[in-house]
């Protein structure tokens, strides 16, 4: 999916800290969501619809992608 990355104001969780692996998200044009690494900016970014991004957030919410349990 496609989405115009020129205008996007990336940004990082609060949590997050300096050098650390860590993603950015950008809200882009007509609700689109951008991920990307943030120790490669000018990388590959992931481009989501508001349907896969709400999706993907209720999941973590509900700890679908936790990591069972040893």
């Amino acid at each position: 999916m496609n989405g115009d990355l020129s205008g996007a104001k990336w940004f990082k969780s609060s949590r997050s800290q300096a050098g650390r692996e860590c993603v950015e998200v950008a809200h882009l044009d007509r609700g689109m969501v951008g991920v990307r690494d943030s120790k490669n900016p000018s990388g590959p970014t992931l481009v989501f619809s508001p349907g896969e991004w709400d999706a993907f957030t209720a999941g973590i919410t509900d700890g679908e992608f936790n990591s069972p349990e040893s």
